[in-house]
């Protein structure tokens, strides 16, 4: 396992944000913790970058606007680009729900790439339900799954079906983001 660990970093990380994305209880925080763990670099949970008026709506079971989302954003690539500048790397788990969301990610973070985690909406319901102290909880995933733009063509990434143990998942999304090269950074990022 020594030499396997030794090679993920370069082709996996590569000074890229890893975005872990999907609806609420999907496992994007433990998957991404898990992915920065193996790759050796930083994690930001995207929502530890909520307002407070932000908490307060998903708490009471409101989704937000696309205007509620757009400074939240902007503070997650920031935090990004500083986790990139300091350790080569991060694994960002960010819900990233609509094309626009993620277009405004790669804007700030060109070689991001994405991990849509998927499943049934039964399972995710279970998750949420054994939730404890998180803001956002079950009344918020029919309004999250009507929003979610699955990842398109030309969107680097890959999806995932959450139903597999952890371990396998990253194994999983180690191999797979193996297989896809960042997008190449622009002049004018």
């Amino acid at each position: 396992m020594g030499t396997e660990m030794q090679g993920e970093p370069t082709s996996a990380a590569s000074d890229a944000a890893i975005v872990v994305m999907g609806v609420c209880g999907a496992g994007k925080s433990l998957l991404a913790d898990r992915l920065s763990q193996r790759l050796g670099i930083g994690m930001v949970e995207a929502d530890d970058f909520h307002s407070p008026e932000n908490k307060r709506k998903m708490a009471a079971g409101e989704a937000l606007s696309d205007a509620d989302r757009m400074p939240w954003l902007d503070a997650v690539t920031l935090a990004a680009k500083l986790m990139i500048y300091c350790e080569g790397g991060a694994v960002i788990a960010c819900s990233s729900l609509k094309r626009t969301y993620r277009d405004r990610l790669r804007a700030a973070l060109p070689s991001c790439r994405f991990i849509h985690l998927t499943g049934p909406r039964a399972l995710i319901a279970e998750r949420l339900a054994g939730r404890q102290g998180h803001f956002v909880g079950e009344p918020l995933l029919d309004s999250q799954l009507a929003t979610l733009e699955p990842l398109e063509a030309g969107e680097a990434g890959i999806t995932l079906e959450i139903s597999r143990p952890i371990d396998r998942l990253v194994d999983s999304a180690l191999e797979e983001l193996g297989r896809i090269a960042p997008p190449q950074a622009t002049i004018a990022s």
